[in-house]
């Protein structure tokens, strides 16, 4: 039995719900317990559709929403970092990823989405917890997508994996690290790499970084680029015009890429 289509609630706080459109009595928290199909099946995208006491927008579950309202467990890689390491690792269909570790997946939706069906990502995860999570997630962004990648997931730690990962491929495109501790996983992936291909590591102090730095040179890579991505929101003033929004500056974690060039 095909499984049933899933869609997007979004309140008018902003707040994303992605729903099954299942024809039973469900209960969601934060908006109740309904009926989807009887009560948005019918609803057009971009209508509004009143649930207890509350509206909601009904949008088709695109990756924006997907990521609003994914479950979530640990910390995640949002799109102002993904993009940039999708950009700088140059991931796009027909290649084969390496990630590590998987976490919520919030990094993992956004590599799907670029690499289509010709893909392959490889996850690797030791914590069963995020990883249930994770798992769940690409499951539901993996319903929503035309296209999804061939995805073979690994439990354990990345540098005690090597073996079951070359078992799966024997070279990749590209390995992203998002690691407590970057530098035995660098030394045990990194022949991994094509020639040509990157690495990169996300970390979220500026010791890893450096750890991280020293680990790329000691195993052949070249690093390429290393900072941080900082972001400013902008909003509408009172009195007309547009100005920074009240809040600090938005550092997540300083990033690097090196490249495999022989």
């Amino acid at each position: 039995m095909a499984e049933p289509p899933i869609t997007a609630l979004v309140e008018e706080n902003g707040r994303v719900f992605i729903v099954e459109v299942v024809d039973e009595s469900v209960k969601i928290k934060g908006i109740g317990v309904f009926n989807p199909k009887a009560t948005i099946d019918t609803v057009e995208y971009g209508k509004e559709v009143q649930i207890g006491s509350k509206i909601f927008t009904h949008l088709p579950p695109r990756l924006p929403e997907l990521i609003l309202g994914m479950k979530r467990r640990a910390q995640t890689i949002g799109s102002k970092d993904a993009g940039v390491l999708i950009a700088r690792l140059g991931i796009g269909p027909a290649d084969v990823v390496l990630e590590a570790g998987l976490g919520s997946a919030g990094q993992s939706m956004h590599l799907a989405r670029v690499m289509g069906a010709s893909g392959h990502l490889i996850t690797v995860e030791p914590r069963e917890e995020h990883s249930s999570v994770g798992l769940e997630n690409l499951q539901t962004l993996a319903r929503a997508l035309t296209e999804f990648p061939k995805h073979s997931h690994i439990h354990g730690m990345i540098e005690s994996s090597v073996g079951e990962i070359e078992a799966v491929v024997n070279e990749v495109d590209a390995i992203l690290l998002d690691l407590p501790e970057h530098t035995a996983a660098i030394k045990s992936v990194a022949h991994l790499l094509k020639i040509g291909a990157r690495i990169s590591c996300y970390c979220p102090v500026s010791s890893q970084l450096e750890d991280a730095w020293t680990a790329c040179e000691e195993s052949g890579l070249e690093v390429e680029w290393a900072g941080e991505v900082i972001e400013r929101e902008w909003g509408k003033a009172s009195k007309g015009g547009v100005r920074p929004v009240n809040g600090p500056f938005g550092h997540t974690a300083f990033l690097l890429i090196a490249q495999r060039k022989n």
